[in-house]
């Protein structure tokens, strides 16, 4: 016996959920003030070079990361080949950044969300191989990312107050 549910309800939290992570808290599992773009506004390109380990990357290596993260998996949402993928070059390339290529690095990953976002609404149906897959790992990996960025911001103010 097969159960379904419908679109609208499947859809609506997950639209939350990307709105949560992504710009506004709704109190699904983020505290308020806690969105990724509300984390990096403050975020200076000096605290973007910075690392707070030599075992990590940089936030803005971060931040590049996620927005690659979510061209690739909009690609493969909408069912497109997405070939060799070079997951390390970011990690192995991205150190420090000017303010110019801060904010350019910014605005790039809300540009990228901003497309995902309309690409997930105006999907016809979510029968696709990789739709839902797609957009729950969209929450999933950003969310973890927001974590390494709020954690590595931390420790780098912690060492700037001495």
């Amino acid at each position: 016996m097969s159960k379904q549910i419908s679109l609208d309800r499947f859809t609506q939290p997950l639209f939350e959920l990307l709105d949560e992570t992504f710009e506004n808290v709704h109190g699904a599992y983020l505290d308020k003030g806690n969105s990724l773009f509300e984390t990096l506004a403050p975020v200076t390109a000096e605290q973007a070079s910075r690392a707070a380990s030599n075992q990590v990357a940089t936030i803005a290596a971060q931040v590049k990361h996620v927005r690659f993260y979510l061209c690739v998996l909009q690609d493969y949402t909408l069912n497109k080949d997405v070939g060799g993928v070079d997951w390390g070059e970011i990690w192995r390339t991205t150190r420090q950044v000017t303010p110019e290529e801060w904010e350019i690095i910014k605005r790039e990953l809300r540009e990228a969300y901003q497309s995902v976002l309309a690409t997930l609404k105006n999907l016809d149906g979510w029968e696709g191989e990789h739709s839902i897959e797609g957009a729950m790992g969209i929450v999933a990996h950003t969310a973890y990312h927001l974590g390494e960025i709020r954690q590595a911001l931390g420790v780098i103010n912690a060492a700037r107050q001495g």
